[in-house]
């Protein structure tokens, strides 16, 4: 309990929080304002939904995450070595997207993915070392606080990215938005280079081994691993499905990129960060495995609000009613969805397990979202959500093969930052 009154005075808990807000910038970038910005240049619905295969570095992250543990690039620090080119390389390459312009087509739209491909692979990487960061950084007992300061801060960076870059949109030309939101990650950059490296007691791993196979090894040698993993990629598949080309389907239906910006994105905002909250309480109250069960049932009802969207046209009333609805359910889910993974990985490995476990999570917002823009062409917008709320059923299902002792087992760590050994 002590630990919910801890000050932003806390220098470490203000870290967390400042990379929160470094790590859920690029995410909106390559999504929101990427989509936004082909929409207006007449890029076709398929294109678009292609576009999404650009955060494909999300979901295989933990090919790569092993050289973070395995190399420091200078003497200031391992983690804040890799931290401080991968925040650079972030300012330069959103800088780079917004010189392209996707309305000329040809070249220009071949560039503008290729911007949105680097952003997406520094943002990834950079997502790896911030994880290990704040997970030798904290210490034990500031771990669950430590874990909502980062949230917080990521959602914020995620509001930056795309509400503010929306509403700059409607006043300012695509490049000099690009500009702004990349000089988000200066302040970043500052903080990093002014703050201490964490001092870890185990040292580095030294072998291919020991940074690679081991961390792999160890994680199937649970009986339920490949179970954990079918889980993982179809727990939020609907939700992610329905949310990955929101972007066309609201100025299809009439509504301006501001409205778009202050109601979806700033609403969306707050009712994830209230769905956040109640899904860790609920969590310590009814344990994982209910929680996924009951969080994932009201995620599949609120993703059928987009199909009522879909039918009643532009309605702020009912914009509104649905965001709020399917954001708090999404952070109620979200936070069992985090708790779980976490409590699957072994603390010796977390780094790279939970970068195995949380690369599958990125799957169906990449991989298979990529074929919504044609999907959507081919069924409508109302039977395309009506598809998505259906096919998070088999998710559900598979709670069901989980023993209850297993998540007797996980539930003293709720908190995406703690694991079981």
């Amino acid at each position: 309990m002590q630990q919910c009154f801890y000050t932003f005075l806390n220098i470490r808990l203000f870290m967390a929080f400042v990379m929160g807000i470094s790590s859920g910038l690029p995410l909106l970038v390559t999504l929101t304002l990427m989509q936004a910005w082909a929409q207006e240049a007449s890029v076709d619905l398929g294109t678009i939904g292609l576009m999404s295969l650009v955060g494909l570095p999300y979901t295989v992250k933990f090919l790569w995450s092993p050289i973070f543990d395995r190399f420091t690039l200078h003497k200031m620090g391992r983690r804040k070595a890799w931290l401080l080119v991968l925040q650079a390389a972030l300012f330069f390459s959103i800088f780079a997207m917004g010189q392209c312009h996707p309305e000329k087509g040809g070249h220009h739209l071949s560039l503008f993915v290729v911007c949105a491909a680097l952003i997406a692979f520094f943002s990834a990487s950079q997502d790896v070392v911030i994880d290990a960061y704040r997970r030798e950084d904290l210490k034990h007992e500031e771990l669950g606080i430590g874990s909502t300061y980062y949230i917080y801060g990521y959602r914020l960076g995620m509001i930056i990215s795309s509400s503010g870059g929306l509403i700059l949109s409607d006043y300012l030309p695509w490049n000099q938005v690009f500009f702004l939101i990349g000089c988000v990650m200066i302040p970043m950059f500052i903080a990093t280079m002014f703050y201490k490296e964490p001092v870890v007691d185990e040292p580095p791993p030294q072998t291919f081994r020991e940074s690679v196979i081991d961390p792999f090894v160890d994680y199937f040698k649970n009986d339920s691993a490949i179970l954990v993993l079918a889980f993982i990629l179809l727990y939020k598949l609907g939700d992610s499905m329905a949310t990955s080309i929101t972007m066309p389907f609201y100025l299809e239906l009439g509504y301006s990129k501001s409205e778009i910006g202050s109601i979806v994105k700033l609403f969306g905002f707050w009712a994830t960060m209230i769905g956040s909250f109640l899904g860790g309480s609920f969590i310590l109250k009814i344990g994982i495995k209910k929680a996924l069960l009951y969080f994932g049932f009201l995620q599949m009802i609120t993703t059928a609000g987009f199909a009522l969207l879909a039918v009643v046209a532009k309605n702020l009333q009912v914009l509104a009613l649905v965001i709020v609805f399917e954001n708090v359910s999404a952070g109620m889910g979200t936070a069992a969805f985090v708790a779980f993974m976490a409590s699957m990985t072994n603390k010796k490995y977390t780094a790279t397990q939970y970068s195995l476990l949380s690369s599958l999570m990125g799957v169906p917002r990449v991989i298979i979202s990529s074929m919504n823009g044609y999907l959507a062409e081919i069924l409508g917008w109302f039977y395309f959500y009506m598809f998505c709320t259906l096919i998070a059923i088999p998710g559900l299902l598979l709670i069901l093969k989980f023993s209850d002792q297993q998540f007797k087992e996980k539930d003293s760590c709720p908190t995406p930052l703690e694991s079981s050994t």
